[in-house]
């Protein structure tokens, strides 16, 4: 399992990315061979292929990356071989210079890879060629600027949909957990099913780590991009939203954990109990109000259901940390949903 998990992502990549890439490479094979004949145009292939990324910030990045990376190898094995020749010990002498140099220079681990791979491969393959250094320093730029241009031309994608897909299962979530933790107010709950209930609700966290992921990709892929004026708005309004249910997710874990810390068999003959599940559930329709998830569903209301009073009783000595922390906290759920965006 830990093998298949190092080779295999877990989705497959766009066919659109696929075929830009495919695009793109043979792009600079075709035309860096043709406007510098000789040795095969690799540099030009594999740089196009490296460049087109998800994003275009991710393709500039890599088109930097690459063309740095080429220009310092080629120079380091350039100079090397010139003084020195292609020995052996000059190879490897040229692998221990560039990565000392990308070190000194404080090169990415990309860069530094670049040089290492760049100076390698023009000793291997040509330092006694004439102008052969120079030759693959432009093919290398001709290859990243193919790549770049596919990038950009053939339709960036913008990664809005998952984002706001990761969003709102959150919400919806987290609404169910308010939904769960509700029943525990009115039905007897066992110490197993309190637990249960609790592991369930710190579930919430790698969703809402997701959503982060997934919004940070979304807003990388709207970076350079042409299309950016037109999601903009949609992103910014994701990132509300995730940073309101963010709030509200804290307190619903804490308000799980308290009841499974405090709660005893007492707690559904408490006077307040109805009242506090009532609450949960109001919370939880408001709750998936805010998602785009709930167009088309059947909800019991129409409009968001918190405005209306709740009437505490006083609890008992056994319950009463537990009753005065809950309302605490659903006081605070209450602000975080019912706030301005």
């Amino acid at each position: 399992m830990a093998l298949t998990a190092a080779v295999r992502a877990d989705r497959r990549l766009p066919l659109l990315q696929v075929a830009k890439s495919a695009l793109a490479t043979m792009l600079a094979w075709l035309v860096a061979g043709w406007l510098l004949p000789g040795p095969p145009p690799v540099f030009a292939a594999i740089a196009a292929l490296l460049v087109v990324q998800p994003s275009l910030n991710q393709s500039v990045l890599k088109a930097i990356e690459r063309s740095v990376g080429v220009i310092a190898g080629v120079a380091i094995a350039s100079a090397l071989g010139l003084l020195f020749g292609a020995a052996t010990w000059v190879v490897l002498t040229a692998i221990v210079v560039s990565l000392v140099v990308a070190w000194a220079l404080r090169m990415t681990t990309g860069v530094s890879n670049q040089v290492v791979i760049s100076a390698l491969l023009v000793l291997a393959l040509g330092v006694s060629t004439p102008g052969y250094a120079g030759a693959r320093i432009i093919e290398t730029i001709i290859g990243a600027a193919l790549g770049l241009a596919v990038s950009v031309l053939l339709a960036p994608p913008v990664h809005v949909a998952p984002a706001r897909e990761r969003v709102d299962a959150l919400g919806r979530e987290t609404a169910a957990t308010l939904d769960r933790l509700a029943g525990a107010f009115v039905e007897h709950r066992t110490a197993g099913e309190l637990e249960e209930l609790l592991l369930t609700a710190r579930l919430l966290r790698p969703m809402r780590d997701a959503a982060a992921s997934a919004l940070a990709a979304s807003t990388d892929s709207l970076e350079l991009n042409p299309r950016a004026p037109k999601f903009r708005p949609q992103i910014d309004e994701l990132e509300r939203l995730l940073e309101r249910f963010d709030g509200i997710v804290t307190q619903v874990i804490g308000m799980t954990r308290a009841v499974r810390d405090y709660g005893t068999d007492e707690l559904v003959d408490e006077p307040s109990a109805p009242a506090i599940a009532e609450q949960l559930r109001r919370a939880a329709h408001d709750l998936r109000l805010l998602t785009t998830a709930s167009v088309g569903e059947v909800v019991v209301h129409d409009e968001p259901a918190l405005t209306r009073p709740l009437e505490i009783h006083s609890p008992s000595s056994l319950n009463w940390v537990l009753i005065g922390s809950i309302l605490v906290d659903l006081r605070r759920v209450h602000e975080g949903i019912t706030e301005p965006l």
